[in-house]
This record gives structure tokens, C-alpha cells and sequence, in this order.
């Protein structure tokens, strides 16, 4: 499926019960292999971003508006993350229905609790 999937088919799942499938958006190899582990370690199961899901988390740090189409798709709550620096973007992303809209700092530090408090939530 290329970098915008990771957690791919042929991923094993984590050890244990799985919290929730969580799709991943993100082209960033680097920062999206970060997020992919994170999540794991949390207990999650990390998805294709076209796969069935309880949750969606997408980056929105380049190329926005090709992710805004996922954000405005997506049937189950969504963790956007951009650059805080680009607050047009986050704007953006709260008009296209995304759940929770966060900086790229807050998802690198606090992944696996942003992606718990939305399925606590939904």
C-alpha cells in the first residue's frame, strides 16, 4: 500500500487483546513508524488506512487537502494532527468533521491517550 499505509497487511498484531484497529494516515515513514509503535505498545492494532477501523489518525502536515477527503469520508472518530504552525490547517480539518484536531508535538507526545480518550468518548 505505499508510506500512506502503514500498518499495511502482514503486521502482526500486538501481543494480547487489542484495544481498538486504529488506521493510519501518515506518509512520513520516519513519524508514522513512531506513531505505529507507540500504538502497539499501547495495545492497539494499527491498520491500513483503507481498512476497517474503530478509529482514524491522519497527517495532515503535508499535503492537507489530498487528507481532508479522509477526515470528511471517515465513519468512525478522527485524530488529526498538523503543524502548529499552519493554524489554517487545523481550521480546516475541524470544518471537515475531524473528532480531534491536534499539533504534531501533542500527537508524538500523547498518540495512544488522544486515540483512548476518543473511544471513550464515542
Amino acid at each position: 500500500m505505499g508510506p500512506a499505509g502503514i500498518g499495511a497487511a502482514g503486521v502482526q498484531a500486538p501481543p494480547g487483546p487489542v484495544v481498538a484497529r486504529v488506521a493510519l494516515l501518515c506518509p512520513d515513514l520516519l513519524f508514522g513508524s513512531k506513531v505505529q509503535g507507540a500504538l502497539r505498545a499501547a495495545g492497539h492494532q494499527v491498520v491500513a488506512a483503507d481498512a476497517a477501523a474503530d478509529v482514524l489518525v491522519v497527517d495532515l502536515t503535508a499535503d492537507a487537502a489530498a487528507r481532508l477527503h479522509a477526515v470528511r469520508a471517515a465513519a468512525v472518530p478522527t485524530l488529526a494532527f498538523y503543524s502548529h504552525v499552519e493554524q489554517d490547517v487545523r481550521r480546516e480539518a475541524e470544518e471537515a468533521g475531524a473528532t480531534r484536531v491536534v499539533p504534531r508535538s501533542r500527537m508524538a507526545r500523547e498518540g495512544p491517550a488522544l486515540v483512548e480518550a476518543l473511544l471513550e468518548d464515542a
